[in-house]
Formats: C-alpha cells, structure tokens, sequence
C-alpha cells in the first residue's frame, strides 16, 4: 500500500496492482475486453502467417489489405459492444 500526500495535507492511500490483477479485474468490469485481447492476437498470428504465403503480391498491397481488414475488425467489435451495453441498460435494464 502507498500514501500520497498532495499539497493541502490530504493523504491518499492505493494499492499497486500487478498486472495479473489488473487483467482480472479488468475482465470483471468489461467481459468484452479477454474476448478482443483473443481476437486480436488471432488476428495477429494470421497476418503474419498470409504474409509468409502471400504469393506474388507486393508487401505495400498485403499491407494495405490487413490495414483495411483490421479496422473493419475494430468497428465491427465496438459494434458488438455497444449493441451489448445497450441491450443491458435499456432493454433488460441492468445496472
């Protein structure tokens, strides 16, 4: 545990989390965020495994190609978010 001690004499206390901890409590708050972590290094590894055997395409092309195939990833995830979280407050008004 650390204390903080701001300028008015007000003290803080706060503990330091490890990073396991952090990876656990953040899987608590938001259960999206374990699932994004797999999908993106899914995504990951098969970029890198099609760059291998990308055949005769310029690695610019590929490039531009993965670009544009992980932004729809991105947007398509903050979709299925969002459409979560609504779905919990408004229609089955969880809070």
């Amino acid at each position: 545990m650390s204390l903080t001690t701001m300028s008015d004499g007000k003290v803080f206390r706060f503990e330091e989390e490890s990073q396991s901890d952090r990876l656990a409590r953040k899987s608590k708050e938001t259960p999206f965020f374990p699932i994004a972590i797999g999908v993106c290094s899914l995504a990951v590894g098969y970029g890198v495994y099609m760059f291998k055997h990308r055949g005769k395409m310029s690695p610019s092309v590929y490039l531009m190609h993965l670009r544009v195939g992980a932004q729809g990833a991105a947007v398509a995830s903050l979709t299925v978010g969002l459409i979560y979280t609504m779905v919990n407050e408004h229609i089955l008004k969880k809070k």
